[in-house]
């Protein structure tokens, strides 16, 4: 309803739930522990809504087909800066090798950045954090700085967001148009095998 009646990247949805959630489990000293266990049956449901961005994928196909070639350069870059610029940066701040490592896979799903992280010698629960933040930072900005780079084209938008904020990310990809979610689903999927094949060879590199 907040982001029905004020239109900002502050009322997007994952953000203020985000934000409602840690302040009430704060007020009611509710441990994680209690959270956690009381939430599996909503997690349980992620599964099916992933499966469910399918539906836009299929119903978009032959667009997708005639974009494949651009598609497929555009995420192969966009995976590469996205492990490049957070390596650098955290190289560039002094922060730890272990911090560096972990935030190379911040785009990525966490089941794939959790995973991914042990082989580059990253910290899993640390990775999960990183993976959150990302998503809510890319889904709460992401869409503000496209269009104020005037990128309008819905299967771009979409590739954008998917790239470098995975599910959270399409989730607000997924109410701005079926084309947009498509593609970001997409965008979501490809980034995280394109990353699981090329990080634990390339990250090394980065480090020499």
């Amino acid at each position: 309803m907040l982001s029905r009646r004020v239109a900002s990247p502050f009322t997007t949805p994952i953000l203020t739930a985000t934000i409602a959630m840690i302040v009430i489990l704060g007020l009611l000293d509710i441990s994680y522990e209690q959270y956690s266990a009381a939430k599996e049956w909503i997690t349980s449901l992620l599964g099916p809504a992933t499966v469910a961005l399918a539906v836009p994928l299929y119903q978009n196909r032959e667009m997708i087909k005639e974009r494949l070639w651009p598609t497929a350069f555009g995420l192969v870059i966009g995976t590469l800066s996205t492990i490049l610029s957070a390596v650098w940066i955290s190289k560039a701040l002094g922060l730890s090798e272990t911090i560096q490592a972990t935030s190379a896979v911040k785009a990525v799903t966490t089941p794939v950045a959790i995973e991914a992280v042990v082989l580059i010698g990253g910290d899993p629960a640390l990775a999960a954090a990183f993976v959150i933040s990302s998503g809510i930072f890319g889904a709460v900005f992401g869409p503000a700085l496209l269009s104020f780079m005037k990128i309008s084209d819905p299967f771009s938008r979409g590739l954008g967001i998917g790239t470098v904020s995975h599910g959270i990310g399409t989730s607000q990809a997924v109410v701005e148009g079926p084309l947009t979610g498509a593609v970001s689903s997409v965008a979501m999927g490809v980034s995280a095998v394109i990353t699981s094949f090329i990080l634990p060879w390339a990250y090394p590199l980065l480090q020499l």
